[in-house]
Order: structure tokens, then C-alpha cells, then sequence
């Protein structure tokens, strides 16, 4: 199938892409790496007068680190987080995103501005209370991950906004890390997955593939703090869950899996900690 037309814009610079933005409203549509957004808009699910490449902003990409967070260029690609190591969760989270010839396109703010309750990447932020720089042509605002992500596909970013950066806190050495998910193919997005943090002082716990958004679990986080075995904490993670019916799994049966990876991921984090 083709795409619907659509009138192509290539800024080179960020000032010029959210003047697009700003000129276009609703009708523009950014596109970072493609990955999600092209075959979305081949199959018709979606149109979009104007597109929006930013591939040639060069200050959208790079890492940095700033006062014990990393920040992430929105146009940074996968593959360069796979050595991201200041923050392990997310060297863990890149090798289940797709595959390499994905991650070397994919960009870490395409996947978080995506927003799909089943890649790995927004469970990530919301984990670690990560933070977005949202910018428009007028202003730039900071929004933390538990308060961007609305919905399947739905973020709190104006249609002028764009996100610029992710700001992803560092944890110490004594932390352990863990990201597991089962999907029904290697590179197929999560049937369900956890992510998990632990560290002598602190906990972080969130679910991706069993909601319309990443899910948090704070109750199974303080289990976790306190030394439960992995099956208690992984029992208060599911404890409310109710996924919804779809053509790849039951609420039964996501629930199952879910539990599965959260006490898997525990173990791992702990064993990760030890290390």
C-alpha cells in the first residue's frame, strides 16, 4: 500500500522545525526514525498533510551528562544507547527493540513520542521518573514520563510540540538492573514485560504490553525494597491488573506472563546488584 500525499519538509535546524510545526498544527506530523510512523502511514491507519523529517537537526542528537542525569538527543539513535552505559536499564531495553537494522534507524525520542504501550523504552522512563523537554516555537517545558504518557499512541505534547530530549536519572554502582519480556517472536513487540531497578536504598518496578500506557507498580516496588521473594513481588504487580482481550493473548493469559517476568526480572536485578 501507499501512503496518502503529503507535502515533505526537511529542516535543518530545530528553530525550523518547530516553525513547521507551528505553521501546520494538526495537519504536521514529525518524523524521527520512521520506524513505527511509515508503515502506520503505508497501511492508511493514519494521514498527514505535512511531514516533518528531522534527520538533518543535528542538535537533536548526542548524549550528555548533566549533574547525575544523562540527556538524550530525541534524534539519538537506538543502536548508540546499546552503550549507554550510565544507564544500564536502557542498554538492557535496546537489544529487545525489533531488530539491528531497526535500532540503527529507530531514535529514542521516536519510540517514547510513539508511545506504544508495548516497546520497552517508555517503560524505561517511567521506571527510572524520567523526564521529556518538550519544545515549541514559543517555549520549552519539562514533563515528567508518569505525566506524558495518556494512551496508546497518546502523549501530553501539543501538536506544536516536539520532544527534544530525554533526561534519564543515574543510578550508583550498587544497583541492579533487569529488563525481560516474552513476545512471540524475537523483535515482536511484548505480549508483556517488566522492567526493574533495585538498589540498597531505592526500588523501581513498571509493566509494558499490559495496558494502554507503561504501568508503575509502587505497592510491588516497596515489596520489592523490602527483600520479598520475587513471586510476592511479582503477585503485588499483577494484583489489579486487567489487560484487555486481544487476537495475540487472554487477560488470563497476559497476567500469567506478566507475573512470570516480573519475578524473573527481581531476580535478575538482585542478581545484577550482587554482581
Amino acid at each position: 500500500m501507499k501512503p496518502a500525499p503529503f507535502e515533505y519538509h526537511a529542516p535543518e535546524t530545530r528553530a525550523d522545525a518547530l516553525a513547521l510545526l507551528a505553521e501546520h498544527g494538526d495537519d504536521a506530523k514529525a518524523l524521527a526514525g520512521g520506524q513505527s510512523l511509515v508503515p502506520i502511514l503505508a497501511m492508511r491507519l493514519t494521514r498527514f498533510a505535512h511531514l516533518v523529517d528531522l534527520n538533518r537537526v543535528d542538535d537533536l542528537q548526542g548524549v550528555t551528562r548533566e549533574n547525575g542525569t544523562l540527556v538524550v538527543g530525541a534524534m539519538t539513535r537506538q543502536r548508540t544507547m546499546e552503550q549507554a552505559d550510565d544507564v544500564p536499564l536502557l542498554v538492557r531495553a535496546t537489544p529487545l527493540v525489533g531488530h539491528f537494522q531497526i535500532r540503527n534507524r529507530g531514535t529514542v525520542g521516536g519510540s517514547l513520542a510513539h508511545a506504544d504501550p508495548a516497546s520497552e523504552y517508555p517503560a524505561v522512563a517511567l521506571a527510572l521518573d524520567a523526564e521529556f523537554d518538550l519544545a515549541s516555537a514559543g517555549e520549552t517545558r519539562r514533563v515528567a514520563a508518569a505525566d506524558f504518557f495518556l494512551g496508546t499512541w497518546t502523549t501530553a505534547a501539543a501538536p506544536d510540540e516536539l520532544l527534544v530530549a530525554a533526561r534519564f536519572p543515574v543510578w550508583g554502582a550498587d544497583a541492579g538492573f533487569a529488563v525481560v519480556e516474552v513476545a512471540r517472536r524475537h523483535g515482536d513487540f511484548a505480549l508483556a514485560g517488566a522492567v526493574c531497578a533495585v538498589a540498597p536504598d531505592r526500588a523501581a518496578l513498571s509493566l509494558f504490553g499490559v495496558a494502554s500506557t507503561p504501568v508503575r507498580c509502587q505497592a510491588a516496588e516497596a515489596a520489592l525494597l523490602a527483600g520479598a521473594p520475587p513471586a510476592d513481588v511479582a503477585a503485588e504487580a499483577v494484583r489489579d491488573l486487567a489487560p484487555a482481550d486481544d487476537i495475540h493473548a487472554s487477560t488470563a493469559t497476559r497476567v500469567r506472563i506478566a507475573h512470570t517476568v516480573v519475578a524473573r526480572a527481581v531476580t535478575k536485578a538482585r542478581e545484577d546488584a550482587r554482581a
